[in-house]
């Protein structure tokens, strides 16, 4: 395998120190930055010998080290005026959203105070966030750019785009340049270069003065690749379950094109999103870069939304929140969960519904692509309550931690008995949506023997009454009463069986 190295002439790009002893071309840390000074061959920043000295040059030569997560996305950071126009008016409807309790609670009406509570803290983290974004795109304005370069990351697209603004250039000043229309720009870094043919790269890499050069990696490199040391049993069921749902092309009817076509996916995955490397169901995150079956299912997952999000291009709004009430209402009607499908999209988030992989343990899944958070759900539990309250979990992560752990994301199996933080966090949110816990603490549902006085508050609370029948087997650790009212069989054949 091979790292990329970008030599960026003539840009001013502040570098991130290191002096790791090392040999060769830096290479102590993920993202390194070599600088020489005019007429000097020795890199300032990691005192090693710069491969692009020339004797003499009065220009400062940048180098700039990728790593095998170079191509993952989750760069965010602000690259034209039209986007920072965008950030100022996000920001004013944040700061008139937290400008006073009279103001959020109109925006927040119909919803419990732990709820609202919560909502609070996520608008808060969204504009300290926001206003970092276009604080950095400002200073870069000025000639600052190294808070720019820090967002953008070690993405090679997202480098292009820095390496523009470091030129001081407009999308249309570069597409002239090139001679192609202002919208080809505009496509290209929306997606950061993502598709883009290599010639065209580096047609754009020469017309900012980048330079790309190959640089061999030892085998023993820890870094690079992504290792996935994958069992003939484990990879025979994964390539059973993708059979069976329609993963593959029809052309792939013998096992070898099958498997190649597995890896292919997993492997583009990763190199775009990385691993879903925090599987969060306890006191204890467990590590999962190396789970063969839940790589191979996000990565199916991530290809749905990817269609979703191409076809309706859903916007987030984090500020948004008055649907919450909606979303709980739904569970009312035979066929909620499909109906959750849509209001959820209206709002800028993808619900993709994929059975899990034998072996798996996990019911719903919350994370982003590229900005849009999708929620996966697994239907493990074919029930109503069990569906509900994963539903609403997997939109807490979205609502508490769209800035704060979300482009890591999220695999929750709910009836872990130990929680984190951020997973009580999601559960108290959920719980509160559907069933407030000042309504409750005082109910006489709480202690009911009986449907009756279950169904009453069921319907005053205007939500499903196997929600409250699944609550009551939970808290009483009684798993064996009122087995017929929790909605069995009521969502695979809505969201699974019947999938678009």
């Amino acid at each position: 395998m091979a790292d990329v190295c970008a030599i960026v002439t003539d840009c001013s790009l502040t570098e991130r120190r290191s002096r790791a002893p090392h040999s060769g071309s830096c290479r102590s840390t993920p993202i390194q930055l070599c600088r020489r000074k005019a007429g000097s061959a020795i890199c300032d920043a990691c005192a090693m010998p710069c491969s692009n000295s020339r004797g003499g040059s009065a220009r400062i030569d940048t180098t700039y080290l990728l790593c095998h997560s170079s191509m993952m996305a989750g760069t965010t950071f602000i690259s034209t005026d039209r986007q920072a126009r965008d950030a100022e008016e996000a920001l004013a409807e944040l700061d008139r959203a937290l400008s006073s309790d009279q103001t959020l609670r109109s925006m927040v009406e119909g919803l419990p105070p732990q709820v609202v509570e919560g909502v609070r803290r996520s608008l808060k983290t969204e504009r300290r966030e926001r206003s970092a974004l276009l604080n950095a795109y400002q200073l870069a304005r000025v000639g600052d750019f190294s808070q720019l370069k820090e967002q953008a990351g070690n993405d090679p697209g997202a480098f292009l785009v820095v390496a523009r603004i470091v030129r001081g250039l407009s999308q249309k000043d570069l597409a002239r340049k090139l001679g192609l229309r202002e919208q080809a720009i505009q496509r290209w870094e929306a997606e950061q270069y993502r598709s883009i043919s290599l010639s065209n790269f580096h047609k754009i890499a020469q017309a900012l003065g980048v330079r790309w050069h190959m640089q061999d990696i030892a085998s023993s490199d820890g870094q690079w690749p992504p290792n996935y040391d994958v069992t003939k049993a484990d990879l025979t069921k994964v390539l059973r379950h993708a059979r069976e749902n329609g993963w593959l092309e029809p052309s792939d009817t013998s096992d070898e094109n099958a498997t190649a076509t597995l890896i292919r996916y997993v492997g583009e995955h990763v190199n775009r999103y990385g691993t879903p490397s925090l599987l969060r169901t306890g006191l204890n995150v467990v590590a999962h870069t190396q789970d063969w079956s839940l790589l191979s299912w996000k990565a199916h997952v991530t290809r749905r939304a990817e269609v979703i999000i191409a076809k309706h291009k859903p916007r987030y709004r984090p500020v948004d929140v008055s649907w919450l009430v909606d979303l709980v209402r739904l569970s009312q009607y035979d066929d909620g969960p499909k109906r959750a499908v849509r209001l959820l999209l209206d709002h800028g988030i993808v619900l993709v519904a994929e059975p899990q992989i034998s072996g798996m343990s996990v019911d719903g899944a919350a994370f982003l692509v590229d900005d849009v958070p999708v929620i996966a759900m697994t239907a493990l539990r074919d029930t109503l309550d069990n569906f509900w309250f994963t539903l609403l979990h997997e939109v807490a992560h979205v609502i508490l931690h769209y800035r704060t752990g979300l482009s890591s994301g999220f695999f929750d199996d709910v009836t872990s008995p130990d929680l984190d933080e951020f997973e009580e966090e999601a559960n108290q949110f959920a719980s509160n949506l559907l069933i407030p816990n000042e309504i409750w603490s005082r109910s006489p549902a709480r202690i009911a023997k009986t449907a009756e006085p279950i169904e009453k508050l069921a319907a005053q609370l205007k939500i499903n009454p196997a929600i409250i029948f699944g609550r009551i087997r939970m808290e009483r650790n009684n798993y064996s009463i009122f087995s017929n009212k929790i909605g069995r069989g009521m969502v695979r054949k809505q969201l699974i069986l019947n999938m678009d």
